[in-house]
């Protein structure tokens, strides 16, 4: 007989009970605007939740203003608590949680965001940012991890059910827990104990507010082998409710995240004048191309289900309810996507309608992350008014 399906199952993820095992992942949708959220941003998400997902994620909202990369990107603060309410309200009202992703981009953001020189776990020069970067202070890393716990403390003025802790991607926690970004020689450097302190420092602070809050826990957390598992496992002692395993580093190899071909004369052509040279001259050599295939994370991610107790959150090229139910099947508990509910957003409520065959139009040309960063996050489908060779380099693509 064939195994009973999970996907459709109410799942309760700490506090907060999901209608069922799908989320909505922090796929940054560049809607924002002064740094706060806008009615596209709601009616975006709300979009999303009308078309039965499980629980929807805003993006990437830093939890300070020295962490900012994009003036389109949440600084999480009270000033933005009711628009932000406003958001959860209308999620709420369609049936599904909301999430908001915490974190700091550290060595990724700029001074016109972050008002400063950009700060990491050690000074030099991000190429993929194209700015210098300054150490953190022992203050500044102090102060930096408290802001975590007052971002949680304002989620849950805003009405989010659970918040996301990004610890991964080449952000600022991640930052400290790579050797390729920390070349400390104090206390937050060198041993894997001494990188891992910010993290740690940074989860007190967030499990702290989310207990007081009644709030649930993720942290996104890269799956790179073997160092991370051990990485994975002092997360799990701090009783957060799951890790999304993730990958990729975004200094280093930008699509090693999402996979895929990306259209370098499409990214180009919504970016400044000398950034557009520049990409359209080194970006084959600087932007690595990670062919797509389902569930591309998945045997890697398998190693950590393996290994550890707590919940996890599979995300990672799913585009289809056979996918899916692969993920589900191999024990995690709730799985995330992006691509597939930018391309359509009822894309949960179609799978729930179909069978094991259905499969998301989204083909992996990767038009929406090449205008992510400068527009905001679109299919290709849904912009029917696309410039001649935009839409001549999107039809040669594989």
């Amino acid at each position: 007989m064939e195994k009973e399906s999970l996907l459709f199952t109410p799942y309760k993820l700490g506090p907060v009970t999901l209608r069922n095992r799908t989320i909505r992942s922090a796929a940054f949708e560049s809607m924002g605007r002064a740094y706060g959220p806008t009615e596209q941003l709601k009616n975006y998400h709300v979009s999303v939740a009308r078309g039965g997902v499980g629980m929807t994620t805003l993006a990437y909202a830093a939890v300070c203003r020295s962490g900012l990369s994009f003036e389109k990107q949440l600084w999480l603060r009270p000033e933005i608590v009711p628009g932000l309410r406003d958001i959860t309200e209308a999620v709420h009202r369609e049936g599904a949680a909301a999430s908001i992703q915490i974190g700091h981009c550290g060595n990724m953001t700029h001074y016109t965001t972050a008002g400063q020189i950009p700060i990491g776990a050690s000074s030099g020069f991000n190429l993929y940012a194209y700015t210098p970067v300054r150490a953190m202070r022992r203050d500044e890393i102090r102060h930096v991890a408290a802001d975590f716990g007052r971002a949680v403390d304002t989620a849950y003025e805003a009405g989010f059910d659970c918040v996301e802790v990004h610890a991964g991607h080449g952000y600022l926690i991640s930052q400290f827990l790579s050797p390729y970004t920390n070349r400390r020689r104090d206390e937050y450097g060198g041993s894997l104990p001494n990188r891992m302190r910010f993290l740690r420092m940074c989860l007190d602070e967030v499990m702290e507010t989310a207990a007081r809050r009644n709030m649930a826990v993720l942290v996104k957390h890269n799956i790179e082998i073997p160092e991370s598992l051990e990485i994975a496992r002092a997360i799990e002692t701090y009783g957060v409710d799951g890790i999304v395993l993730s990958s990729g580093f975004v200094s280093k190899a930008p699509m090693a995240v999402m996979r895929g071909i990306i259209p370098l004369y499409t990214m180009s052509y919504y970016m400044q004048w000398w950034l557009r040279i520049f990409v359209r001259l080194f970006g084959r050599y600087m932007i690595k191309q990670y062919p797509f295939e389902e569930c591309f994370f998945l045997e890697n991610a398998k190693k950590f289900r393996a290994e550890l107790k707590l919940p996890l959150v599979y995300v990672g090229g799913l585009v289809s309810r056979e996918g899916i139910e692969r993920a589900l099947d191999s024990g995690f508990e709730l799985v995330q996507m992006a691509r597939a509910l930018v391309n359509d957003p009822a894309f949960v409520d179609k799978l729930r309608e179909g069978d094991r065959s259905t499969r998301s139009a989204c083909d992996h040309r990767n038009y929406c992350i090449a205008r992510m960063y400068s527009l905001d996050m679109q299919c290709c489908k849904h912009c029917p008014d696309l410039p001649r060779k935009i839409r001549e380099e999107l039809a040669k693509l594989p």
